[in-house]
């Protein structure tokens, strides 16, 4: 946490109410970053992970630049995911709150029509969506992005993994030249990069925070090497040792979270999936369950989880080892937090050495093997490749 306050930023009397008002303190390492440059108008690009305070560092000044007087949309953030568009005007409309700021979130999933009546209204000057929808919305003439100012991309990263790049481009192509636009990532692969040099002005800043360094060092973290035939026998001894623990346990697939949640159903585990085949009533209640410790055991894609803010995770669980580091990373940050130590277990069956290997080598993690010794791990294996990426389906 920075020694920095709020007052110290360039931030208004009326939003700071507001912000106080929210609990907050300090800013974080983001806000304290972000917030300047974003206020003397520059392009912006940012590596910051869930859970860092990045929707205050692009929310706020979104606050502090719009009208709320004018009936126009002059700002725009698209997000992957319609979780993560809830949470984002929830938090701009509370940060807002003084200045009676309107918002509107629309994501697939949930009625057009009754997303359509409130445009039509014509009182939200900030909208916050999932791009298939705002691109719907665009092509039936409902949504206007001519007076946009501000324009965000959150979670840039997994809006390219989900195959988004085609309807980001086209909804950059309806707002004006001379807006000013923000990206956020968690990750900077070289297309985020490339994203950046083409829809950025050449004198953009860019800001990097990692808390998942000081993170993982509250995590231990435990590998189980087996057959692959053996790993969900493995998940569920594992479960046996912590019982009564609030866990989510991490597959590749939509197909695999299902499959994964009625089999422990099955063996007793208060378990649910969720993943975006679910309509929007379900993955609420299965949220508000989990939350509520009423369900003890959620079982989520990468994509779904993105962007959740759950609190008091104890363990979580790798069922397979995620395509690439910066998800490993992700996943087991989602325990340990708030100063408090959690545990992640990793499941890896014997197709996955090498990938372990570079999980290692990166992340410089002590992982602690259970049934297999650090020499008899480091024999010589077959090499075998794995992508960095993966694509998922739109949504």
């Amino acid at each position: 946490m920075s020694d920095t306050t709020f007052r110290e930023l360039p931030i208004s009397q009326t939003t700071l109410k507001s912000i106080e008002k929210m609990g907050y303190k300090k800013p974080t390492e983001i806000q304290e970053k972000a917030i300047p440059v974003v206020m003397e108008g520059k392009d912006l690009i940012a590596q910051a992970q869930t859970g860092t305070g990045k929707t205050a560092a692009f929310g706020i000044p979104i606050v502090e630049k719009v009208n709320p007087k004018a009936r126009k949309i002059q700002a725009l953030v698209l997000v992957p995911t319609r979780e993560l568009a809830i949470q984002v005007v929830k938090e701009i409309k509370d940060i807002g709150r003084s200045k009676k700021l309107f918002a509107l979130a629309v994501y697939g999933g949930k009625s057009i029509k009754h997303q359509i009546d409130f445009l039509k209204k014509g009182k939200d000057v900030v909208i916050v969506g999932t791009p298939g929808r705002i691109r719907d919305l665009i092509e039936r003439g409902v949504l206007d992005l001519s007076n946009v100012e501000i324009f965000v991309l959150d979670e840039a990263d997994r809006m390219l993994d989900m195959g988004f790049i085609e309807d980001i481009e086209f909804i950059f192509e309806q707002t004006p030249k001379d807006k000013q636009t923000l990206m956020f990532s968690a990750t900077m692969p070289p297309s985020i990069k490339r994203l950046a040099e083409k829809f950025l002005r050449p004198d953009y800043e860019m800001v990097r925070v990692k808390p998942e360094e000081v993170t993982v060092d509250r995590i231990k973290q435990i590998v189980y090497r087996v057959d692959e035939n053996k790993q969900f026998e493995k998940l569920t001894e594992s479960l046996k040792e912590h019982p009564e623990t609030k866990t989510i346990i991490f597959t590749e697939t939509k197909k695999e979270a299902d499959q994964i949640a009625d089999k422990l159903r099955k063996e007793g585990f208060n378990a649910s999936a969720i993943h975006g085949d679910y309509s929007q009533a379900k993955r609420e209640k299965v949220l508000r369950d989990f939350r509520r410790n009423q369900l003890q055991i959620l079982v989520a894609t990468d994509v779904a989880a993105r962007g959740l803010d759950i609190k008091g995770v104890d363990l979580v669980m790798n069922y397979s080892l995620p395509r690439n580091v910066e998800s490993y990373v992700h996943r087991i940050g989602r325990t340990g937090r708030a100063g408090k130590e959690g545990t992640a277990i990793s499941i890896m069956n014997t197709q996955e050495d090498n990938l372990f290997r570079l999980i290692k080598k990166i992340t410089k993690a002590d992982i602690q093997f259970e049934n297999l010794s650090d020499k008899e791990f480091t024999k010589p294996q077959s090499k075998r490749r794995f992508t960095s990426r993966r694509r998922y389906t739109r949504r």
